[in-house]
């Protein structure tokens, strides 16, 4: 296949290269001028090619929870964002991927329907500490790319970890060199102000005031301390505190991400959006729109991901705050919304958009050797955008099976066209989805 006339993003570079791309098999094996063949072409005038984005944090649910997401659903709507990576969480299946032998029945269900590649990460819950979890960390090292952890949990089989039970994960994470994540809120402070919120009333202010700044702020201050006093790998997921995400400047080892709806949303839109923008951590105050916006653009926050957690209409929507389902569909508008408001707008350069999409969480999980950059070598992993041309979000046209979103109705400039992973088109944006299920393939670090 031969990819002529487009404009790549290439490494290290600050601005597009009108470049033609030769693939053979799957891997990129020559980019150049004028590159000729028999074999099939796509003329990509007028349209920018990217490496394909990388999401590292989605839910896909499966098995277990699939009445909300499975993974050709949640696979097919990454494809059609210009996600060819995502790495999936090990919480909300059934079992929870805590041993190998909770991945492999996973994997056997998940690999039949994957549209995109995808890895996986492990987990360490409380309840991993009535067995031996540091040998269930070794068992499943080969197959995971870190292993997920909580301070606060809201669920029953994946319990949080106390600090004493994190800091022991960090030192079996340390011996094995795999990076452990957080998701990072002060259990003591959530649950009582929990407590107190909900005697006072049913609003989103409420729900908000349960879980503020602070929360984070406390979580990620003791996390970084635990993890800088043994050297180990951490990596803070979904950070929606400026102030939290400021802890980790010119840390050693110690990385973040943040999501589209904490850059875009703050605590006064969730009064008028309701129950479609919560998610937990809530959105924060105003303030810190702007902060997360010069983190990520400084790289103190290193990249994105769209924490991919949808529900179903009647889970979204309860009558109560407290019970209404905290998740929204992600992995579709990340890409779209990163390279709209993020490139477009001039809020990041051409360069640093190539390491929050997809190269710096390549490099985190050790899949650097095949994906995240458009080289020679590399898995043919491309997106196609026409950047003049503007589409507006509907919930309903998702191909996830979660419909309910905040970014409804809102206006992105730059649609993806194609979407290629390992020299295959998948998707199309005249035909949708064109490969089967199970093309994706399981990935593993280097």
């Amino acid at each position: 296949m031969i990819i002529k006339n487009g404009k790549l993003a290439l490494p290290c570079e600050d601005e597009w290269k009108k470049l033609d791309i030769r693939i053979q098999g799957e891997e990129i094996t020559e980019l150049g001028d004028d590159l000729c063949s028999e074999d099939e072409m796509i003329d990509a005038e007028g349209l920018l090619i990217l490496p394909g984005g990388i999401d590292p944090h989605v839910h896909f649910d499966e098995p277990g929870y699939t009445e909300r997401e499975d993974f050709y659903y949640g696979s097919s709507a990454s494809a059609s964002g210009g996600i060819t990576t995502v790495i999936d969480m090990p919480c909300t299946s059934i079992p929870p991927i805590t041993s190998r032998e909770n991945l492999l029945k996973k994997l056997n269900i998940i690999k039949k329907k994957a549209i995109v590649d995808f890895g996986l990460f492990g987990g360490i819950s409380s309840q991993s500490f009535e067995g031996d979890f540091a040998r269930d960390m070794e068992e499943l090292l080969e197959s995971v790319l870190g292993f997920k952890t909580y301070f606060i949990s809201g669920m029953p089989d994946f319990g949080r970890l106390d600090h004493y039970q994190f800091r022991e994960v960090l030192k079996v994470a340390k011996r094995l060199n795999i990076p452990v994540l957080l998701h990072a809120e002060d259990y003591d402070y959530v649950k009582r102000a929990t407590e107190v919120e909900m005697e006072r009333g049913n609003s989103w202010i409420n729900y908000y005031r349960t879980r503020p700044e602070v929360a984070e702020v406390l979580a990620v201050q003791s996390a970084v301390q635990l993890a800088e006093e043994i050297e180990a790998d951490l990596h803070i997921v979904h950070i929606g505190s400026g102030e939290a995400g400021e802890i980790l400047r010119g840390r050693d080892r110690i990385t973040g991400e943040t999501a589209p709806h904490y850059l875009e949303f703050d605590c006064n839109d969730i009064e008028r959006i309701g129950s479609a923008l919560k998610v937990t951590p809530p959105v924060k105050s105003p303030e810190n729109k702007q902060g997360l916006w010069n983190l990520l653009t400084d790289g103190v926050i290193d990249f994105i991901a769209s924490d991919h957690a949808p529900a179903p209409e009647e889970e979204k929507n309860t009558g109560s705050v407290w019970s209404d389902y905290s998740g929204i569909p992600g992995t579709g508008t990340l890409l779209p919304y990163i390279f709209a408001r993020g490139y477009l707008a001039g809020r990041i350069p051409l360069r640093r958009l190539l390491e929050v999409i997809s190269e710096s969480a390549a490099k985190r999980y050790g899949i650097y050797h095949r994906k995240g950059s458009i080289e020679v070598g590399k898995d043919a992993d491309l997106v196609l955008i026409d950047p003049e041309r503007d589409w507006i979000v509907r919930g309903d046209e998702f191909f996830s099976k979660g419909k309910v979103t905040p970014f409804e109705g809102m206006k992105f400039r730059g649609k993806v066209v194609k979407t290629i992973l390992r020299g295959r088109v998948i998707y199309d944006d005249k035909e949708d989805i064109v490969v089967e299920p199970g093309y994706g393939k399981f990935l593993k670090k280097d």
